[in-house]
């Protein structure tokens, strides 16, 4: 199957689109499951001051909870997935904007639970939670009472629920500002011809293979960062300050700690992550030293990291050839996981095809009571092959988790949301390698996977590191000027990259333009997901039957326990950096590979 044209829907071939009927069978279900909803959330009010009177009246609360969560979220996925088939169709806009509508309801309506559970005596509901009926919520409960410490009094509580739009209100100003208000210039393209700059069109730019485009797009892209980087600073530093803030008022030592506490993370985690990695930069200049001799260049500049260091290689693949590579790919995870793949295949669980107002990119989705849905735009590469393993990743995450857990522990933290995905990428590199003999196909995987590890693993922490540097300055009474963030930056950039690098100036304003450091310390699970992932896999290659049911055992565990702890029934412990030593050690592994090849 081969797409020459952006097709309408209504050309799309049934077997390629998801099967939406299996959430709802029509739209007027849809409706009549709306209506159903709003009726129930009704009912809410009608628990409130009941919460801890007795265990039957606590049970009773939490599966009325429970029932009203699920009625929304099983209607916000059917919005949002048939708004996302084309995103001009009015009709389905109308049923997500509805659906959101009723999830702010929902929350405002259910707001009371937490607050009075935790006004109410421990005891008496650790009483109540050895009834055989209300034990399954032991776990759920403990999770709540650790938060106790950092609950304030209703009338603060309030204050901060009033005052958390302002507060949020850098990072929105930020946006819009980086998004619609900025406006990027237009450069020379490969032909000498006027471009339009975009953020999308960025990374496009910094792979041609005309250095010239590089350095156009690179320098346009700085210059005009550049001049607002004062602006950009005062967005920056009001958002940190807000971090800060919270954190203290809450009663927590620090932005970090409060930021890993809502996901239960140590913070050891973080320091073990950046210590591995600092003590791995000297591969990543070696790494930098190989594509700077790679592409016969006389000097490396950070505009030359992203553009292919192996010439293209023709590796196409239908979707249905994909299909059989990844069956293949991922058959060592066993029979049951192979027989969910084939499942996902034959009944619609993925969109496959661009059509017209389709949603870009890709992603897997859905609720408790669906299929785990997911979304593709295809095109015959070898990306788009790594794509569909990786969401089949997620969406294979999520249909053991949601077939094994009761409702209460259906998901998983975002902490591990991207290891089963990149397990998956990881499986499919190494039979790629295997399957593949062609000494020029080879050196293109290997590249694919080297520019994974220092896109992911590298890149990633260096962001951490400065969004820990600028919320501990500003923690520290320290000014966080343009020049005081721009110096902190460039000197972490060249710790990290070495002296084979050229540092063009503007390199160092490059914080400017990271959406990452307003989303309070988000970025670091890209780089600690990536090195679970990669332990994984090599435990699933070389140790046999009992790593693949380990891995299982943490596809299944949801969040009926932490993320530390699912990650160590799989055999990954992350409050130690040796995963992200590993990691790098096969790294270094596939980079002397690489260099073999191509030499």
């Amino acid at each position: 199957m081969s797409q020459k044209e952006v097709l309408k829907r209504s050309q799309v071939p049934v077997e390629l689109t998801w099967d939406t009927t299996t959430i709802f069978e029509s739209d007027a279900a849809w409706e009549q499951s709306f209506t159903a909803a709003e009726n129930a959330l009704n009912e809410a009010a009608s628990y409130k001051g009941k919460l801890a009177k007795s265990a039957k009246g606590l049970l009773k609360a939490l599966e009325y909870r429970n029932h009203v969560v699920q009625l929304v979220e099983h209607l916000y996925s059917y919005a949002h997935l048939k708004s996302d088939e084309d995103t001009a169709n009015t009709l389905y806009q109308g049923f997500q904007s509805r659906a959101r509508s009723l999830y702010s309801k929902l929350a405002s309506e259910l707001s009371y639970y937490d607050t009075e559970l935790l006004e109410a005596d421990e005891a008496l509901l650790r009483s109540y939670l050895k009834e055989d009926s209300l034990k399954i919520y032991t776990h759920e409960f403990e999770i709540l009472f650790q938060r106790r410490a950092h609950i304030l009094s209703d009338k603060e509580e309030n204050l901060l629920a009033q005052a958390s739009e302002v507060l949020g209100a850098a990072g929105q100003t930020f946006s819009i500002l980086n998004n619609a208000d900025l406006k990027l210039p237009e450069i020379l393209g490969e032909n000498g011809e006027k471009v339009q700059l975009s953020q999308g069109r960025y990374g496009l730019f910094l792979e041609s293979k005309d250095r010239q485009v590089r350095e156009n797009a690179f320098k346009a892209m700085y210059a005009t960062y550049g001049a607002f980087k004062n602006t950009f600073a005062s967005t920056l530093t009001t958002n940190v300050k807000a971090h800060n803030f919270n954190a203290r008022v809450r009663g927590f030592k620090s932005a970090r700690e409060a930021a890993l506490f809502s996901n239960h993370i140590p913070e050891s985690v973080y320091d073990a992550l950046v210590s591995a990695v600092n003590e791995g930069t000297p591969l990543l200049q070696r790494y930098v030293a190989l594509r700077k001799k790679i592409l016969k260049l006389p000097d490396l500049r950070m505009y030359d990291l992203y553009v292919p260091m192996v010439d293209d290689v023709e590796l196409k693949f239908t979707y249905e050839e994909a299909q059989e590579i990844i069956l293949k790919a991922l058959a060592v995870l066993g029979d049951d996981y192979v027989s969910h793949l084939k499942e996902a295949f034959k009944n619609r669980w993925i969109d496959v095809l661009e059509n017209t107002g389709k949603r870009s990119g890709a992603y897997s989705s859905g609720s408790y009571n669906t299929n785990p849905f997911i979304l593709l735009n295809w095109q015959d590469n070898l990306d788009n092959v790594y794509t569909l393993a990786h969401e089949l990743g997620h969406s294979l995450h999520s249909f053991y988790t949601r077939k094994t857990q009761p409702f209460i522990y259906g998901d998983y933290s975002i902490f591990v949301a991207e290891v089963a995905s990149t397990t998956n990428e990881n499986l499919l590199t190494a039979y790629l390698l295997k399957q593949f003999k062609d000494p020029k196909v080879q050196a293109y995987i290997l590249n694919h996977y080297l520019d994974g590890v220092k896109g992911t693993v590298y890149r990633q922490t260096q962001f951490a590191e400065f969004e820990h540097f600028i919320h501990t300055a500003d923690a520290s009474g320290v000014a966080l000027t343009s020049d005081a963030l721009s110096t902190k930056y460039n000197e972490i950039n060249t710790r990290y990259y070495g002296p084979e690098m050229t540092y063009d100036a503007e390199i160092a304003t490059e914080w400017a333009r990271i959406p990452h450091f307003y989303y309070n310390y988000y970025v670091y699970q890209y780089a600690t997901g990536f090195s679970a992932a990669s332990a994984l896999a090599y435990k699933i290659l070389n140790d046999g039957d009992k790593a693949v049911q380990n891995y299982l055992s943490f596809l299944k565990a949801g969040s009926s326990v932490t993320p530390i702890e699912a990650l160590k029934i799989a055999g990954v412990d992350m409050s130690s950096n040796q995963a992200t030593l590993d990691a790098l050690k096969l790294f270094k592994q596939r980079l002397d590979e690489f260099e073999a090849l191509i030499q």
